[in-house]
């Protein structure tokens, strides 16, 4: 089988340099990548600037158009579809023409990899999103992820998935983010994983287990998912833990406990005697002060209910001696979540530098040194993956396809 990946929602390039990285023979046969309403697609140029264009299969460019209007079929065959996609609304209804047909609401990125799965049946699959995907919305717990597997399970696909600490596996950050891999049934791999129990596979013989390992896991919860997605839409509940996996519609979760790597720790990665412009001046320090520090303030809901907003202190300056905290597309801004470090070489406190939020994700520095202005590189680094995150589950996924036919 040939090791071919197609980048869906591409960004920087984070899954392509994470495999890219593991040198065994990975070839991107197509991207895209679109930022809805940006004048310029800094994003998409800065792809293009470290990997060159891809042609579709009638050698046509649509890598920088939005993918909902992009002919799925023209995209060029692959083994491997990965994307990193945003945890939005996932809710669906009947098509007026057709009971049979589901429609999602418009602009919900799922639904673009869902199609793309119809059009090339890729027999493998890798996507991210932000953790709280496994209990969205707040109204109905876990429908949205239950959506997602009802899909996969309907297009003959199992799946696992993990939420990763990226911290725990030796990265700079610590960034909490879902992993989920799905592959065909058909597959020389899913026939072997069909005739291991859920168990085995959550807890040793999964690929996720195997990137990711794990020092203990509680008991396992299961439930089946309907066929009908729609049904799934309206009536789905479920309380999905942080690993699991569905196979045949079924559904099996538990709470797994991570292993420990050392860490890449935030002062490991700062730079020294950086330019003026990062620091913090004298007459922001107060705001920045206060941003951090905790705060009791009362307010009045839409209901006209009132009540006390409290949040507690966030260290500042951030310490050396852990890693850094999950990275914002806000990151830089006068915002409470920025990272504030005392400069190495002169012990003032200033914001990271551009070239730190790339080492924060594991990038090579100056990724992002395209000819984009600083405040996109801090919104893409905002946006990425940590690399190193999909490097460890690509050497699994090599075992993988070795044994494939």
């Amino acid at each position: 089988m040939e090791k071919t990946i197609c980048e869906l929602f591409a960004g920087v390039g984070g899954f392509r340099l994470g495999f890219d990285k593991l040198n065994s023979g990975w070839k991107t046969t197509w991207f895209s990548q679109w930022e809805p309403g940006a004048k310029t697609q800094w994003a998409h140029d800065c792809y293009v600037s470290h990997f060159g264009e891809s042609p579709d299969v009638n050698g046509e460019y649509h890598t920088g158009e939005d993918i909902s209007v992009v002919n799925k079929e023209n995209i060029p065959n692959h083994t491997l579809l990965v994307g990193g996609f945003p945890c939005q609304d996932y809710s669906v209804a009947h098509t007026l023409a057709s009971s049979k047909g589901i429609e999602g609401k418009k602009g919900v990125l799922w639904w673009q990899i869902r199609d793309t799965l119809i059009a090339k049946k890729a027999p493998f699959c890798i996507l991210e999103n932000v953790d709280r995907l496994l209990k969205s919305p707040a109204k109905q717990r876990g429908r949205d992820f239950g959506i997602i597997l009802a899909c996969l399970a309907e297009l003959g696909y199992s799946a696992e998935w993990r939420v990763v600490n990226a911290a725990q596996y030796g990265a700079a950050q610590r960034r909490r983010r879902i992993f989920i891999f799905a592959y065909r049934n058909d597959t020389e791999y899913g026939k072997r994983m069909a005739d291991i129990s859920a168990d085995t596979v959550i807890k040793k013989s999964g690929l996720m287990v195997k990137a990711f390992p794990i020092t203990d896991a509680g008991k396992i919860s299961e439930t089946v998912v309907a066929s009908d997605i729609v049904d799934v839409s309206d009536n789905f509940a479920f309380a999905f833990e942080n690993a699991g996996y569905m196979h045949d519609s079924r559904i099996f979760t538990a709470k797994i406990i991570e292993a420990e790597e050392q860490p890449i720790l935030l002062g490991d990665i700062l730079q020294r005697n950086v330019d003026e412009k990062h620091y913090i001046t004298t007459e922001k320090m107060p705001k920045w002060t206060y941003l951090k520090g905790a705060k009791k303030i009362p307010r009045t809901s839409a209901n006209g209910h009132e009540y006390v907003f409290s949040e507690g202190p966030i260290a500042f300056p951030d310490p050396w001696d852990r890693p850094g905290r999950t990275m914002l597309t806000s990151e830089s801004t006068l915002n409470r979540s920025t990272h504030v470090v005392s400069d190495p070489g002169t012990g003032r406190l200033r914001l990271l530098t551009p070239v730190e939020a790339e080492r924060l994700q594991g990038f090579d520095d100056e990724w992002t040194n395209s000819g984009m202005p600083d405040r996109m590189r801090y919104f893409c680094m905002g946006n990425a993956l940590v690399v190193p995150m999909i490097t460890r589950m690509g050497k699994v996924l090599d075992e993988i396809i070795d044994n494939e036919k």
